[in-house]
């Protein structure tokens, strides 16, 4: 079992940035970041794998947001700059140990974090 507590959302303007901070109790080979827009399909932001260090973004997020990890505190953040009004959702930190299903459907949750871009 692994929980995880996200924290650092808000509201900016559009241009703006924001880091989001994900909190997690123990090791975990890989983790994420998704969002969600309510009636809208949950949408994959970026995956990081603990071991290499390797990174996946959606072509939403390149270019604009940077997935970073501090293994030593186990925290995952997600640096967002630039952000659009389109970025407007919930942030969900995810994570799982089997690096197949953590790009899909990760075993664990957080409870989410607000994100709200105006233009």
């Amino acid at each position: 079992q692994v929980d995880l507590v996200e924290s650092g959302g808000g509201s900016v303007q559009a241009g703006g940035s924001l880091r989001l901070a994900c909190a997690a109790s123990g090791y975990i080979y890989c983790m994420a970041w998704f969002r969600q827009v309510p009636g809208k399909e949950r949408e994959r932001v970026a995956t990081f794998y603990t071991a290499s260090g390797n990174t996946i973004y959606a072509d939403s997020a390149k270019g604009r947001f940077t997935i970073s990890q501090d293994n030593s505190k186990n925290m995952l953040y997600l640096q967002m700059n630039n952000l659009k009004p389109e970025d407007t959702a919930m942030y969900f930190c995810a994570a799982d140990s089997a690096l197949l299903r953590c790009l899909d459907n990760p075993r664990y949750w957080g409870q989410g974090t607000q994100v709200t871009v105006s233009s």
